[in-house]
């Protein structure tokens, strides 16, 4: 058997790396012994030649090694993803999830650039690095063999697999199914479009959040801006809301959330409109209306760090917005998923906006994602998604 190709760190070793995160970027390696094929598995060691860990490499991306496995023993085979895989749904099962989840979430279930979200009986993959793609056909294997699924389909239509050097593709990874489903949340329905909807078609990673809505909105005036295909929107009608009014840019969307609100009986109580949200909020409160709850959730301002005072600029422009239409006593539901944007810094902008439209703030509860998504400490990257309800006084 060929011996593996080692890569050796610089002896100086980035803490992230000593903590257990599995990226090393280029620029941290000293030497590379032995071929270098992308998508390969290699073995990472210190500069004294101390065992890191094994993963896989792509001279092509920034990330020149993934790392896949802490013990020196384990083989990256097909056994090796089917047992993250069976070990990811267990902890799954462990916390409550069994019907909707995010199955494998990259880094925080050790499985680098790797996206499984579960609709129930579909399933979708997302492969975002050349040395994940290479075990896609493994994956499926082992999905077919624990969950023997209706249906299996791959969102690699991404822009960040080209860093990678690989093409955007979409398509079934079974034998072909209707992508549009129907889901289950919190005692609602929900259209989820697999083929086409955003990201994997639909955002599980708010299912905890929509439920902490269920007091505040009860016989309330709801205002929700980037309302998407109306999941928070319906959570309010279903929990008694007097009226709901949903904004999105998206007509497709638009049309989405009505369908939805038709398929839980709330077309009366839910209504849509397809506008700008934030010409909307700025005419709105500028006009003096109120609400007794406005909720945001806008989509991510920015993917770098050069962007990041835009975003910030943009969070505080539409949560000052939010607040002037939020009538004293009532509430303020908001969230982010710029994971440059971290949980301290996020209720920083939203203090800034009270401050600015000279209102008190009340914190009912401020969240992360839901747990199917979970935080690995130390590893930054999977804490992304800040939810926060506030009383505005």
């Amino acid at each position: 058997m060929a011996t593996m190709t080692k890569v050796t760190l610089k002896r100086k070793i980035a803490p992230r790396i000593a903590n257990g995160h599995p990226w090393v970027f280029a620029n941290e390696v000293q030497t590379i012994q032995g071929e270098v094929n992308p998508g390969d598995i290699v073995t990472v060691e210190t500069h004294d030649a101390k065992y890191v860990g094994t993963g896989y490499i792509n001279p092509q991306s920034q990330i020149l090694v993934r790392i896949l496995s802490r013990d020196r023993n384990e083989v990256i085979n097909e056994a090796f993803f089917h047992k993250r895989i069976a070990k990811a749904w267990e902890y799954r099962q462990k916390i409550g999830y069994t019907e909707n989840c995010r199955l494998i979430f990259g880094e925080a279930d050790y499985m680098p650039a790797l996206i499984i979200d579960k609709f129930n009986d579909y399933f979708v993959i997302q492969t975002l690095a050349l040395g994940m793609d290479k075990w896609k056909a493994a994956m499926v294997d082992a999905l077919n063999q624990i969950f023997k699924p209706k249906g299996i389909y791959e969102r690699n239509d991404v822009p960040v697999r080209e860093l990678e050097g690989l093409p955007q593709i979409k398509g079934f990874l079974s034998a072909p199914f209707n992508p549009q489903i129907v889901i289950q949340e919190n005692g609602l329905k929900f259209h989820v479009d697999i083929e086409n909807g955003q990201k994997t078609g639909y955002f599980l990673d708010q299912q905890d959040n929509r439920r902490q809505i269920r007091h505040i909105v009860k016989d309330a005036d709801v205002l929700e801006a980037f309302c998407y295909t109306g999941t928070f929107s319906l959570h309010a009608g279903h929990y008694g809301a007097k009226s709901v009014l949903g904004l999105d840019i998206s007509e497709n969307a638009v049309a989405q959330a009505r369908k939805n609100a038709g398929l839980n009986g709330l077309e009366e109580i839910c209504k849509f409109e397809a506008v700008n949200a934030f010409d909307a909020l700025k005419a709105w409160s500028k006009d003096g209306r109120q609400y007794d709850v406005v909720m945001l959730d806008p989509p991510a301002f920015t993917k770098s760090r050069e962007n990041i005072q835009k975003a910030i600029t943009g969070y505080k422009e539409i949560n000052l917005r939010g607040l002037k239409l939020v009538k004293p006593g009532g509430f303020l539901v908001t969230a982010s998923c710029t994971n440059l944007v971290p949980p301290d810094l996020f209720l920083e902008i939203i203090g800034m906006a009270a401050k600015d439209a000279r209102r008190n703030l009340r914190q009912v509860t401020f969240r992360a994602q839901s747990s199917d998504h979970p935080i690995i400490w130390g590893m930054e990257n999977t804490e992304y998604l800040k939810f926060l309800i506030v009383q505005v006084l």
